[in-house]
């Protein structure tokens, strides 16, 4: 979108190495720590709520087991999703996309939706993210900037939200992301640090593109990442990366 700028630093799934990821202590405490910009994963339920999830079952951040497809709101809403990372954390739940966007505008802060659709979910999940935040985000803030491994998610944002700004995500080296990130009308591309070079961000970067690199926790990586052009770092440490920029 025009005039779409990256900020410095996200916070990755929130501030993910102080505090469990995906929930809404966790964007509290990104907050607390000076962090304007947080980013997180949506995913739906089987009942067709957008809540805060990064893998595709629960085993992993809650006490709960088995796929978040299968699983409706209900179900999950009473979860703890914090114990897991610290007993300080107990209590911690899943939450609703519609619940992080409203403390996303009481704490002014910008946020990332990474669109991580559980398998053949990739449009419907899209379509959804897309319809929270228009019914969500007061009309007087920039969106949100959405972003996706899968293209196909990415296509039904670009097709049901067109206004709103979107990153390509890319983990390797695909040969084919400069016309995937063209076709798809996305502003950023967002890159593995461990995978991306000086070339390959200098060619971002003279495409036209806002690049950023994830994740980055260490002030050394950040300042070479830099050195090469990359203007936003995913963090989860990002109070450690802010204070240099």
């Amino acid at each position: 979108m025009p005039g779409f700028v990256l900020p410095a630093v996200i916070g990755h799934r929130g501030a993910a190495a102080y505090a469990p990821e995906n929930t809404l202590e966790g964007i509290r405490e990104a907050a607390r720590r000076g962090v304007r910009w947080v980013e997180f994963d949506a995913k739906l339920t089987a009942d067709g709520v957008v809540v805060l999830m990064h893998d595709d079952t629960l085993d992993r951040t809650t006490d709960g087991r088995g796929p978040v497809a299968r699983a409706n709101y209900a179900d999950l809403s009473g979860l703890d999703a914090g114990a897991w990372f610290g007993a300080k954390w107990r209590g911690a739940r899943i939450p609703t996309l519609a619940a992080v966007l409203a403390l996303l505008v009481e704490l002014d802060m910008g946020a990332n939706v990474e669109i991580k659709p559980c398998p053949a979910r990739d449009r419907e999940t899209a379509d959804a993210v897309v319809g929270v935040i228009r019914d969500g985000w007061p009309k007087a803030r920039p969106w949100p900037l959405l972003s996706s491994f899968s293209r196909d998610s990415l296509a039904a944002a670009r097709d049901r939200g067109p206004d709103m700004p979107r990153g390509l995500l890319v983990w390797e080296d695909p040969p084919d992301w400069a016309a995937a990130a063209q076709r798809l009308g996305c502003v950023t591309v967002h890159w593995s640090e461990e995978h991306l070079t000086p070339g390959r961000a200098a060619e971002i970067r003279r495409s036209g593109y806002g690049l950023a690199a994830y994740t980055v926790n260490d002030q050394q990586r950040a300042d070479g990442l830099r050195a090469w052009g990359v203007q936003c770092l995913f963090s989860d440490r990002p109070d450690a990366i802010l204070p240099a920029i």
